[in-house]
């Protein structure tokens, strides 16, 4: 979440429950000729379903695609592929990691916050998670995967929308929202969404999100019987960075497991610069993003998306960090 400059190369995380057509949506990626070309570090290439007449040289660990793309089977460790993938970065626009079926986003995530070559290299750019309208409703009710995937997301890819009627279609994203009430959603059939739905969102930032949406951290909560919620607060008056250091590292330490995303802009004391926050599970990272805006009221706000949250409890932590 540092500014960064230009050099660090965008990476997408995609997720998406076993047969919602994240396989399908990365085949595109591989084999249309969309002019860019990606690093893709999937799990296993044989689950990819990729024809063999794409692929150049299937002996190594990293394959090369026809259109000049990079394929990655993670079978040793994330971190070791990223960096040797950066000994070819001058190949590729971008890199793209998918996770399996059954897992949720964290760990790969959270790799971009913990490992410095990785973040000095690399920035994370968004966490896209495909979603089977059809059948979404009752994966809801059986995997708390495909609950977690929809709260980690950055932008979700509605799928299979050709069999949904919109009334079902409707439902589907109400119960996605109320889940997670920030992530942008991109309906499709066959994952047909435009690379660029999905590539190069800068939807991790806070900094970019807050540019195109003012109000982006504002959210219309509701009570709802979902077991993963979204909860904001807001304080008016400045806050003691040590104070929120405190509250906030202790939490995550306690809380961290059922705290899925955490995102907060901070106006701490005496200073004209916005504090960018985020969280995945426990490993938070943070920044400043650049001057508060003219006329803008200087307020914080921080949004919690997990389970088994206790808003007074985290209202009164919060306000409790404020400047005396």
């Amino acid at each position: 979440m540092s500014e960064t400059s230009d050099t660090t190369i965008p990476v997408t995380v995609l997720t998406g429950y076993l047969g919602a057509g994240k396989t399908t949506l990365l085949n595109r990626i591989l084999s249309e000729n969309h002019g860019k070309k990606f690093a893709v570090v999937i799990n296993e290439f044989g689950e990819l379903g990729v024809d063999n007449d794409l692929v150049i040289d299937a002996d190594e660990e990293v394959f090369e695609m026809n259109n000049g793309c990079i394929c990655c089977t993670v079978r040793g460790d994330l971190v070791r592929i990223l960096g040797g993938l950066m000994k070819r970065r001058g190949r590729f626009d971008g890199i793209i990691v998918e996770t399996t079926g059954l897992a949720n986003p964290a760990p790969v995530a959270q790799t971009f916050f913990m490992d410095e070559d990785v973040k000095r290299a690399t920035r994370l750019d968004a966490i896209v998670t495909v979603v089977d309208a059809k059948n979404l409703l009752a994966r809801l009710e059986d995997s708390k995967e495909a609950e977690e995937q929809i709260a980690f997301a950055d932008v979700i890819v509605l799928n299979k929308m050709d069999l949904v009627t919109e009334d079902e279609a409707a439902e589907v994203e109400r119960r996605i929202k109320a889940i997670n009430p920030y992530a942008e959603i991109r309906r499709a059939t066959k994952s047909d969404v435009p690379v660029d739905a999905v590539i190069g969102r800068d939807a991790f930032k806070l900094e970019r999100i807050l540019e195109r949406e003012p109000d982006f951290l504002e959210s219309d909560e509701h009570e709802h019987n979902d077991d993963v919620l979204s909860m904001s607060f807001e304080v008016e008056r400045p806050i003691d960075p040590e104070l929120f250091n405190a509250w906030i590292g202790g939490l995550l330490q306690s809380k961290g497991q059922d705290l899925l995303r955490t995102k907060g802009i901070l106006h701490y004391q005496g200073e004209d610069r916005r504090f960018a926050f985020q969280a995945v599970h426990m490993i938070a990272d943070g920044d400043f993003i650049g001057p508060w805006k003219e006329g803008d009221p200087r307020k914080s706000k921080i949004v919690f998306i997990g389970r088994n949250l206790n808003r007074p409890q985290l209202r009164r932590g919060f306000e409790g960090c404020v400047a005396g």
